[in-house]
């Protein structure tokens, strides 16, 4: 029997996966210079609620892109489609049914196939709130946040934009829910903004540092592969669950920077921990072929982005 054995202890790597650190070294690995500057603040805004939960119009914010059957393969466990991305924020009516999916941004494809939409987009959940008068009523729409690395284009043209409908459906408090590493920048950012202009909001989401890092208001966090922040998988019970935690932060959080843990697991081990893009479990001619792939993907994403231009932006693209 080990020492740690002994003691009771968890393996070292059955933690909170770096993906600041990770995503570093594996882009400066596949020769893109410049490590990412990720969003970093120091002050953090806080807007109370200022009513009790259950008189409370609540909305959603996702990163999950609507399916369109033109763009290609977007199903469960399809590999990285940089045609599916979208560039402009979008909105969908909460009374409807909606195929949302995520094969445009880099979920978890060793662990997870995104076969399950209602891991990583709440609605049915935050349906079965409103019924049950957890919450006051569900909003009328949820928004869709581009997820883009440009901080200049989040920050002046998607924030304002997701205030706006916000405001427009005359919300009391947002739940948001990324997927991939720069999606929970991307809604870290929005979390402040929304703040910062009167509205709570709570984040729901797997990658603790880079939200943290950011500096939001509230964080539910759950260590499941991205792609999962809403829950487990197939599992109403897990999906529910987290969505009350997530719900207890957003109306108990004493002040900024309150992060809760779930206390789900994914699995009895955490060794999928180890896999998400660490450079040290890629051989060489893995790493060529992901630098390849990489290259194909952003000419993709490049062209697409042009052509949602306006004209007389297209010439200087």
């Amino acid at each position: 029997m080990t020492q740690d054995e002994e003691f009771g202890f968890a393996p070292d790597y059955d933690a909170p996966i770096p993906y600041m650190k990770r995503t570093r070294d594996y882009y400066v690995t596949l020769g893109y210079g410049t490590p990412y500057r990720w969003a970093h603040y120091l002050d953090v805004p806080f807007t109370p609620l200022a009513k009790p939960l259950s008189e409370c119009r609540v909305g959603l914010i996702t990163t999950a892109a609507p399916y369109d059957p033109a763009k290609g393969d977007q199903g469960p466990g399809a590999p990285y489609n940089s045609a599916a991305k979208f560039y402009t924020v979008y909105s969908g009516d909460t009374a409807q049914e909606h195929d949302l999916r995520i094969s445009h941004i880099g979920y978890d494809r060793v662990h997870t196939r995104a076969e399950d939409s209602r891991a990583w987009f709440p609605l049915q959940a935050m349906r079965d709130a409103a019924a049950a008068g957890r919450i006051g009523s569900l909003a009328p729409r949820f928004h869709g946040a581009p997820t883009n690395r440009s901080h200049r284009t989040t920050i002046d043209q998607d924030l304002p934009e997701l205030l706006k409908r916000c405001r427009e459906d005359q919300v009391d408090a947002m739940v948001l829910v990324p997927n991939c590493p720069v999606c929970h920048q991307t809604v870290s950012m929005a979390a402040r903004y929304l703040e910062e202009n009167g509205i709570p909001t709570v984040v729901m989401a797997c990658a603790r540092d880079i939200v943290e890092h950011c500096g939001v208001p509230r964080l539910m966090f759950s260590d499941f592969p991205l792609g999962n922040a809403a829950g487990k998988p197939h599992d109403p019970k897990s999906q529910a669950d987290s969505l009350e935690l997530a719900l207890k932060v957003l109306e108990s959080a004493p002040g900024p920077r309150t992060t809760v843990q779930s206390p789900q697991r994914w699995s009895e081990s955490g060794e999928w921990k180890l896999d998400y893009s660490n450079i040290e479990r890629l051989s060489d001619e893995e790493i060529a072929k992901r630098r390849a792939e990489f290259d194909r993907q952003k000419e993709i994403a490049k062209n697409i982005r042009v052509e949602t231009l306006p004209e007389k932006e297209k010439v200087s693209a």
